[in-house]
């Protein structure tokens, strides 16, 4: 059984803001500037999947240098010092962050799945049977970063049912 998703565009923006200010910038000196592009690009993405009383995908996506910047912030580290494991390990940790957040909010019931990260574009990832809901897209330092929520279209069907 699926309900309706709880969590909305505010609660996510909230959210990735406290990430944000948390991990990637406790300073203040470079927040993620929103542009509320779906469609902008990205190079490399994370995801996580819930499943149980809600079921759909949370995907961070970004450019490489977004992400190695992530990674250098994340891990307390310098730019040039960040590696692609470094990187891996950040991206499936910042998704898996967010997921957490979204998973507190819904219903009993819901899993988290282990992150999956690919450093590729996010055009190669595929979701299949599943539409975006929700989304926080935006540049940090000029680099574009996505937040987004995809549920599965199977849960829609059969909310409308």
């Amino acid at each position: 059984m699926s309900v309706e998703v709880e969590v909305d565009e505010n609660d996510l923006a909230e959210m990735v803001e406290q990430v944000w200010e948390s991990y990637l910038d406790p300073e203040g000196i470079s927040p993620l500037m929103q542009t509320y592009d779906e469609n902008q690009p990205s190079e490399v993405h994370s995801s996580v999947s819930i499943t149980g009383s809600w079921t759909g995908h949370v995907v961070y996506a970004s450019s490489r240098a977004a992400a190695q910047r992530a990674a250098a912030a994340f891990l307390a580290m310098e730019l040039e010092e960040v590696s692609e494991e470094d990187i891996s390990d950040t991206l499936g940790e910042l998704a898996n962050i967010v997921g957490g957040n979204v998973k507190a909010m819904l219903p009993p019931g819901a899993q988290l799945s282990l992150p999956q990260v690919v450093l590729a574009p996010e055009s190669s990832a595929r979701y299949p049977n599943t539409e975006r809901i929700s989304g926080v897209y935006g540049l940090w330092e000029g680099e574009p970063v996505s937040i987004s929520m995809w549920q599965s279209s199977t849960d829609t069907k059969e909310e409308g049912a």
